[in-house]
């Protein structure tokens, strides 16, 4: 991997908050900044490139709406781009992250408006944005995207108040792990 044309600069401090924050080492961020500067010049991941590195994960499929979740989520100051710092904390939570930690980054997806809660409105569509990812080659839920969201909601919220708060979301992927597969893909617990 090579710089091209690159006027970003890693500062020290950035790399010290990702070693100290992250599981990676020194070395391994150099690598990762490489890398990034390779695909970023500017050292900043804008939505475009994001949804388009992504979508090559899910090549016949729609995967935009699930993507832009992904980098709402990802870009933690809202400013419209994600930053290396935030590229390599969102890496260590979803490739290294405890169970806890990884489903505590999906609830920040699902709650799209940022309110601090899930409403069944926002539920319904990031569990179509899934569907849709899943393409027309996979086996796909026998339920619609709707329902399978109304029942998942309907799960967790345990106290009846048409919110799911993010206790009641980690205590409900916790306890069945389906759900937690499916919001949450690659936590084990």
């Amino acid at each position: 991997m090579g710089i091209c044309n690159s006027t970003a600069t890693l500062k020290e401090k950035d790399k010290q908050f990702i070693v100290k924050h992250t599981k990676f080492t020194e070395t391994e961020v150099l690598e990762w900044w490489d890398g990034f500067l390779y695909d970023c010049p500017s050292g900043k991941l804008k939505p475009n490139l994001f949804i388009e590195m992504f979508s090559k994960f899910f090549p016949s499929n729609d995967a935009a709406k699930f993507c832009s979740n992904i980098f709402r989520t990802f870009d933690v100051d809202g400013n419209g781009f994600i930053d290396f710092k935030e590229f390599m904390v969102a890496i260590d939570v979803t490739s290294a992250g405890s169970p806890r930690e990884k489903l505590m980054w999906a609830f920040r997806m699902y709650d799209v408006d940022g309110n601090g809660v899930i409403d069944q409105d926002e539920m319904t569509k990031i569990v179509q944005a899934i569907y849709d990812m899943l393409g027309a080659g996979a086996v796909k839920p026998t339920d619609t995207a709707e329902e399978r969201a109304k029942n998942i909601f309907n799960r967790m919220d345990e106290n009846n108040d048409g919110h799911l708060t993010e206790e009641e979301f980690l205590k409900g992927c916790l306890q069945d792990d389906e759900l937690s597969k499916m919001l949450a893909p690659n936590v084990t617990t």
